[in-house]
C-alpha cells in the first residue's frame, strides 16, 4: 500500500544524505518533497502540516547539528515523527480481568465487518482465549448465516440469532450465553449502512448501554482514503470509538487513512487486514510501518512471521541436516511450502532492512516461481529427490514434461539447490545448536531477544 510513498521519500532522502552538513535551505527542500509525497498519499493536510512542523523543529535543533551523520539523523527524525503520527505503539484489545470482555464491531456497509469479526476471533483463539461470536445485523441478507459459517470454520460458538430478533436483544442474549459458558470474549457484529444515519447510531448506542461494551472497534476500508477518516471521526464523536481496524491494507490505495486516522480522532489503529483469508489480520505497529515506508524494513515482523509458520522441532532437525550435508529436495520442498504460508515474496522482501529501496519500482517479484519449483520437485521420483546427482539429461526431460516447464528450469533449480546447501553448511558450521542459530540471527541484525508481543492487554 505504501509503495508509492516509500519510493518518493527514498528519492528525496538520497539527495539529502549526500550532503555533509544540513542547512535550513536543504532541510526546507526535503520537507517540501516530504509534504508533496504525503499529500499525494492522501494524508489529511492538517496532519501533514503538524508533522512537518515537528520535523522542522527537531531538524534545525542541536539534535542534528551535533550528529556525525546529519543526513541519516534527519531520516531518523522523519521516522520518529511518522511513528508518533500513527500512534507510537501498538494498542491491543483491553481484556477485562475476571469477566467477559465484549467487543462491538461498527462501520459502514461493505467495510468488511463480518469477516473481520471472524478474523479477530481467530487471533484471540490463537492466543488461547475462548471466544464467542454474535451477529446483530438483521438487515443485510445472509449476514447472520455468513458469520455462522465462519464460526464453524473457526470452531468457535456463534449465538443463534435470526432476522426477526431486535439487535439489542441479540446482544443481551448472546452475552448471557457467553457468560454461562465462561468465555473470555464476545464479539458482536452489527449492521452497516451505505451512509451514516441516526437510526444506525441509535442502534449502536442501545447495544453499548444494554451489554456494557468494553471495546467499540470501527472497521474502515483503507481503500476509501480520507473518506474513511471523515466517517471514522463522525462515528467517534457519536458513539466513542476505542480503536480502528483498517481492512484491505494489501491493496493499492495510497495509505492516507492509516497515516491520518490516529491524529484526526485521537484513537489508535489496533489491527489491519492484509488479505481475504481468516488468518489475514495483524496487529498494527506504527514503528514498523514507519520503518517500512522509509525502506528500513521490518525485521521483527519477519521473525514473527517465521515463528508463526515454522515448526521449531523441524527447524532443529533441518539445521542438523545442513551440518551433516543430508539436506534433500524433500526438505527443500517442505521449506518452500512454509515460506509460501508467510505471504507474498514482495512483502517478505520489503521486510528485510535495506531491501525496500533496492526493489525497482516496476520489478515483478514472481510468487508463481515457488509454485513452479514445487511442481518440478513433485515431478521427480523418490530417488531423485533424495539424490539429485542422478538426474541426467533424460531424467531432466521427463521432469520438465511432467511439471510443464523446460530443461533449463530444471538446471537452474538444481544449481540453486546446490549453492544453497553449500551456503547453509557454512552458516551452521559457525556454531552448534542454539549458538548457530544466534550466529545466523546476528548476521540478520536481530538480537534474538525480541519476544513476540501479544495483541491484547490484560
Amino acid at each position: 500500500m505504501f509503495d508509492a510513498l516509500s519510493e518518493k521519500l527514498t528519492q528525496s532522502f538520497k539527495k539529502l544524505t549526500n550532503k555533509g552538513v544540513l542547512s535550513e535551505s536543504n532541510i526546507a527542500s526535503s520537507l517540501k518533497d516530504v509534504k508533496m509525497a504525503l499529500l499525494e498519499a492522501d494524508v489529511n493536510y492538517r496532519v501533514v502540516n503538524a508533522f512537518l512542523r515537528a520535523v522542522k523543529k527537531r531538524a534545525l535543533g542541536s539534535e542534528v547539528k551535533g550528529s556525525l551523520n546529519p543526513g541519516q539523523q534527519f531520516i531518523k527524525i522523519v521516522n520518529d515523527e511518522l511513528t508518533v503520527m500513527m500512534g507510537s505503539e501498538n494498542h491491543g484489545i483491553n481484556q477485562v480481568s475476571g469477566e467477559l470482555t465484549i467487543i462491538m464491531m461498527a462501520g459502514l456497509q461493505g467495510s468488511g465487518k463480518t469477516t473481520t469479526a471472524a478474523k479477530l476471533a481467530n487471533l484471540l483463539k490463537k492466543d488461547g482465549k475462548t471466544v464467542h461470536l454474535a451477529s446483530a445485523d438483521i438487515y443485510r441478507p445472509a449476514a447472520i448465516e455468513q458469520l455462522k459459517v465462519l464460526s464453524r470454520e473457526l470452531d468457535v460458538p456463534c449465538f443463534d440469532s435470526n432476522p426477526t430478533m431486535k439487535p439489542v436483544d441479540i446482544a443481551r442474549d448472546a452475552k448471557k450465553q457467553a457468560e454461562a459458558q465462561l468465555a473470555n470474549f464476545l464479539i458482536i457484529d452489527t449492521a452497516g449502512r451505505l451512509q451514516i444515519d441516526d437510526t444506525l447510531m441509535d442502534e449502536l448506542k442501545q447495544i453499548k448501554n444494554e451489554v456494557n461494551v468494553h471495546e467499540t472497534l470501527f472497521i474502515a476500508d483503507a481503500m476509501t482514503g480520507q473518506d474513511a477518516v471523515n466517517v471514522a471521526k463522525t462515528f467517534h464523536d457519536k458513539i466513542e470509538i476505542t480503536g480502528f481496524i483498517l481492512t484491505k491494507m494489501d491493496g493499492d490505495a495510497r495509505g492516507g487513512a492509516a497515516l491520518s486516522i490516529r491524529s484526526i480522532t485521537g484513537t489508535p489503529v489496533k489491527f489491519v487486514g492484509i488479505g481475504e483469508k481468516i488468518k489475514d489480520l495483524e496487529p498494527f505497529y506504527p514503528d514498523r510501518v514507519a520503518s517500512r515506508i522509509l525502506g528500513m524494513g521490518d525485521l521483527v515482523g519477519l521473525i514473527e512471521k517465521a515463528q508463526d509458520h515454522f515448526d521449531e522441532t523441524k527447524t532443529t532437525k533441518l539445521e542438523e541436516k545442513f551440518r551433516r550435508n543430508t539436506f534433500t529436495l524433500y526438505d527443500f520442498q517442505d521449506q518452500l511450502k512454509q515460506i509460501r504460508k508467510m505471504g507474498s515474496l514482495s512483502d517478505l522482501l520489503g521486510m528485510i532492512p535495506g531491501m525496500g529501496g533496492k526493489i525497482p519500482k516496476n520489478a515483478q517479484v514472481d510468487d508463481g516461481a515457488l509454485t513452479k519449483i514445487d511442481a518440478i520437485v513433485s515431478s521427480m521420483t523418490k530417488m531423485e529427490k533424495l539424490d539429485p546427482s542422478i538426474i541426467n539429461g533424460s531424467r531432466k526431460s521427463r521432469v520438465a514434461k511432467g511439471s510443464g516447464t523446460e530443461v533449463r528450469d530444471i538446471n537452474r533449480l538444481l544449481k540453486q539447490f546446490d549453492q544453497m546447501k553449500k551456503m547453509m553448511k557454512k552458516l551452521t558450521s559457525m556454531g552448534k545448536g542454539k549458538d548457530s542459530m544466534k550466529a545466523m540471527q546476528n548476521m540478520m541484525g536481530a538480537s534474538g531477544s525480541h519476544g513476540k508481543q501479544s495483541f491484547f492487554n490484560n
